[in-house]
């Protein structure tokens, strides 16, 4: 994604894709480490509201303090975050059916 990006804006998607793997690896680990545990709401709900805050901090401090175009940075935060997301639900799903099980 980020080498597809024309150059004047490559560093901000990359900056805003690294920010989002580096947030969503202990995020989602820490989600299916919990699935089938008493604090498995409390988990996934802060972490929710974990991923929102980032987004809204990168959105109102981050980007215009660096003078970055808000598209292309917020795109490829929330894009890379709902991506992995999307892995995590996947794992969690496996996980639970137990489809992950080798016999």
């Amino acid at each position: 994604m980020v080498a597809m990006t024309p150059p004047p804006i490559r560093a901000q998607v990359g900056w805003a894709a690294g920010v989002a793997l580096v947030l969503q690896a202990p995020l989602g680990w820490w989600a299916v480490q919990s699935l089938g545990t008493e604090r498995f709401l409390i988990v996934w709900g802060l972490g929710l509201i974990v991923r929102f805050a980032v987004v809204a901090i990168v959105g109102l401090a981050v980007v215009p303090l660096l003078g970055w175009s808000p598209g292309p940075t917020l795109e490829a935060l929330v894009g890379v975050l709902i991506a992995l997301l999307f892995v995590e639900g996947i794992t969690a799903w496996r996980e639970f059916t137990g489809e992950g099980d080798r016999r």
